[in-house]
């Protein structure tokens, strides 16, 4: 059985513009309160396009030099992301944290 699909130019289009348009009004109708607890939801999504972008580096041969940037240039931005939002994301939780160290007794 041969389970491979080559994805062609208006495909990709497809995908890029149903992807922009979706990820508008998904984040569009999210109100400001929720946007730090949803980083960590995001990280989730950047991590398929770091993955997606990685896969089509190591299967582009190296003549297609376009394809090549556009997938190097989506696995260097989701990389950048995944991280940002863990970092936001303990910078947020270390906010929750109890401080340890006692007030001094003023005797």
């Amino acid at each position: 059985m041969d389970f491979t699909y080559h994805i062609t130019g208006i495909d990709g289009l497809f995908i890029l513009a149903m992807s922009l348009l979706l990820g508008f009004e998904v984040i569009k109708n999210v109100p400001a309160v929720l946007h730090t607890p949803l980083m960590s939801g995001s990280n989730a999504i950047s991590g398929i396009i770091l993955f997606g972008g990685l896969i089509q580096l190591m299967s582009t041969p190296p003549d297609r030099i376009w394809v090549l940037l556009f997938a190097s240039i989506a696995v260097l931005l989701g990389a950048m992301n995944i991280s940002g939002g863990f970092f936001v994301t303990h910078r947020m939780l270390s906010m929750f944290q109890v401080n340890k160290k006692k007030a001094p007794k003023n005797s």
